[in-house]
């Protein structure tokens, strides 16, 4: 009799361990079809911009129209199960003209500037080639199915600009060389702002455009801060 009872016992404790395994795997199971890993948004982005230079110096004036270009690749870093936060993380390049009439011209490797008439020139300006890094904060309410969504990306960009262009044209001379006053080192705030692969975007550059010291004829140095305003357009 107490043989029989033991293997009872034994019989039921068995079973029991075995259900319990069932259901504690089932269960984890389960939990990880309810929480799957996350997705990232890593996407290729290229924007235009009209490129507005603030704080100008008086007797300088924007003509022309002022273009940027820029494209690159950011990494996505969730931050969240829903993936609706993120970090992302980039590496582009950037080309940006500025039309104006502050004509820069070279001397035995110096630089100095002058203010044009209208009637003197028919294009003048200076042009920048940047590596860009964008570090954005991001939010958005994709899902791991719809690549339609609303984004409100902000943050910085950093970048260096590797070479710098001055081009003066007018109707029989036409002037152009590298133009080392401008500072390399670039910072500034950035906003993309849109629905899709269209939208807003806003750059405020935190440092001026030229060197410290740098300056016109009239001694006025040149604290020009640069404002881009455009659009980006985001492709996965």
């Amino acid at each position: 009799m107490k043989r029989f009872f033991l293997k009872f016992v034994f019989m039921r404790t068995r079973y029991l361990l075995i259900l319990f395994a069932a259901v504690t795997l089932g269960g984890h199971a389960q939990q990880r079809e309810e929480t799957p890993e996350p997705y990232r948004e890593d996407q290729f982005y290229m924007g235009i911009t009209y490129n507005i230079l603030l704080d100008l110096p008086n007797g300088v004036s924007q003509n022309n129209l002022s273009y940027g270009l820029q494209g690159g690749f950011i990494r996505d870093i969730p931050l969240n199960p829903e993936c609706t936060f993120a970090i992302g993380i980039g590496l582009g390049y950037g080309v940006n003209s500025y039309y104006s009439n502050l004509r820069a011209i070279e001397e035995n490797g110096d630089f100095r500037y002058e203010y044009l008439d209208d009637a003197d020139y028919r294009r003048n300006k200076v042009e920048t080639h940047l590596i860009e890094v964008p570090l954005e904060f991001r939010w958005r309410t994709s899902t791991r199915e719809s690549y339609k969504f609303w984004r409100i990306y902000g943050g910085f960009k950093f970048g260096y600009i590797v070479g710098s262009r001055s081009k003066f044209v007018s109707d029989s001379y036409v002037d152009s060389f590298y133009n080392t006053d401008t500072e390399n080192l670039r910072y500034g705030l950035m906003l993309n702002v849109g629905y899709n692969t269209f939208n807003f975007h806003v750059y405020y550059g935190l440092n001026p455009l030229f060197e410290d010291g740098v300056s016109g004829p009239d001694g006025q140095a040149f604290d020009m801060f640069p404002l881009r305003l455009g659009l980006m357009f985001y492709i996965l």
